[in-house]
């Protein structure tokens, strides 16, 4: 009997490490996504004051680039298109194609702007516009910020995608509801890496 109760107790012991490792993966899981969720977030916060200061930009070039109706247009046409791709991935970070989208749509946007910082170079009266240099100060600003956030992002999301794929994780992420890898969010590095310059000397 005594034999019996021993293989008992050992058996309970056994069982009761075993969930407790399985709810030690669970919780590493859980806090993983949620760390590569709330860097997203981060993300979303810089882009949407991105996407809020365009407007103002293009009100503010306007007046000075009344022959540049197309170049405008491309602009907040791009800057639509990226709002979209936003909201497609803020509904489901780390989504491959959501995120593909989102990098499509900035990728746009950060060539449309290029161009018309470019052609904004050919109008004096424009370069000496205190609210065109405030804004443009705004937006560089704001692309240091969107990169420092992509790149936390980046890092949190391989974390999450690397613990799932070691052992014994990878046993388990499937069934706990973890399949899915987080996909990388890459924008074009030479578009939006370096902000555009201009210079309003």
């Amino acid at each position: 009997m005594t034999t019996t109760l021993i293989v008992l107790a050992v058996l309970v012991f056994i069982a009761f490490i075993a969930v407790l490792w399985g709810v030690g993966i669970y919780n590493r899981l859980v806090t993983l996504k949620n760390r590569y969720l709330n860097a997203f977030s981060q993300i979303e916060v810089q882009l949407k004051r991105r996407y809020d200061l365009i407007p103002n930009l293009v009100e503010t070039v306007k007046g000075y680039m009344a022959h540049e109706r197309g170049t405008l247009e491309a602009v907040i046409s791009a800057r639509n298109q990226a709002v979209g791709g936003l909201e497609r991935a803020s509904a489901n970070p780390g989504d491959p194609a959501a995120m593909k989208a989102l990098s499509s749509a900035e990728q746009g946007l950060s060539g449309a702007l290029g161009r018309l910082f470019a052609v904004s170079e050919a109008y004096p009266d424009l370069k000496a516009n205190q609210n065109m240099a405030q804004l443009s100060e705004e937006i560089t600003s704001t692309e240091n910020k969107v990169a420092f956030a992509r790149q936390a992002y980046n890092d949190s999301a391989t974390e999450y995608n690397t613990y799932k794929q070691t052992f014994p994780p990878v046993l388990f992420a499937g069934i706990l509801g973890h399949g899915q890898n987080a996909e990388l969010l890459d924008f074009d590095h030479a578009q939006i890496s370096e902000a555009p310059k201009v210079s309003f000397s």
